[in-house]
């Protein structure tokens, strides 16, 4: 943190809502991870001809239902989120934050709150070349100071690598694992070692019994579940090889 802000991290506020139309407010030392997990987004969007930002709803695997995201570059992150196997929870505009910095109350509110292996993750989605602007790097610096204080972690993410978001989209249509055919996804957990090594085709064509159209689907679902993986840092291809889960 530039050394030049002064951040009062003990009149930090956070406020949340327990429930729609409801808020609390509590000093940020005292507030509940757990209540700020279940809350409420504390404001929401709406649609309108010409706006800039393209808001909307995704169902994301790891809450088991719908989370909120502003733009295409939060969609982008949320599904990054979404997909990794150390995050557990996830809440979208969890609360509003204030603090005083350099003698003045200023607000905040966070992009999302993730929870997982990490602990507590306060996330806020920044494109890159916006970070060149004093106003942005004075608003996370503050942010970064009053979450450490608090003991969680804060991060600042932006433009997510192309081909890696694209695998992950791909593999995301297939993350509703009761839409899949049970007995194929039963027949691929069955024997592990005997598809690991092999590549998408073959395991396609080799699983003796089932539909080739019917296949691909369940073990797409698996990749996305992280039962199998591939890597996906280049293209993803029939040719792509399995690997045993890490």
């Amino acid at each position: 943190m530039d050394a030049s802000i002064a951040v009062d991290v003990e009149s930090a506020v956070v406020s949340y809502r327990p429930a729609a139309g409801e808020e609390r407010s509590l000093a940020a030392a005292r507030v509940s991870l757990q209540e700020l997990l279940r809350a409420s987004p504390w404001r929401t969007f709406r649609s309108h001809s010409g706006q800039l930002h393209y808001p909307g709803t995704y169902w994301s695997s790891t809450q088991h239902g719908h989370v909120i995201y502003e733009s295409r570059l939060e969609l982008a992150n949320l599904l990054l989120a979404d997909f990794d196997q150390r995050v557990h929870e996830i809440s979208a505009q969890p609360f509003w934050l204030r603090a005083t910095v350099d003698g003045k109350v200023h607000p905040h509110t966070p992009d999302y709150l993730l929870n997982g292996d990490e602990g507590p993750v306060v996330v806020d989605v920044v494109r890159r070349e916006r970070m060149s602007n004093p106003k942005i790097r004075f608003l996370c610096a503050w942010t970064r100071a009053v979450i450490e204080a608090m003991g969680w972690t804060y991060r600042v993410v932006h433009e997510p690598d192309p081909i890696l978001l694209a695998n992950v989209r791909f593999l995301a249509g297939y993350r509703r694992s009761w839409l899949m055919n049970q007995d194929i996804l039963t027949a691929l957990r069955a024997q592990p070692e005997a598809f690991a090594g092999r590549s998408i085709a073959e395991v396609e064509s080799g699983l003796a019994g089932f539909p080739k159209l019917l296949v691909r689907p369940a073990l797409l679902n698996l990749l996305w579940c992280h039962e199998y993986e591939v890597d996906i840092s280049g293209p993803m291809r029939p040719s792509s090889v399995l690997e045993m889960r890490r």
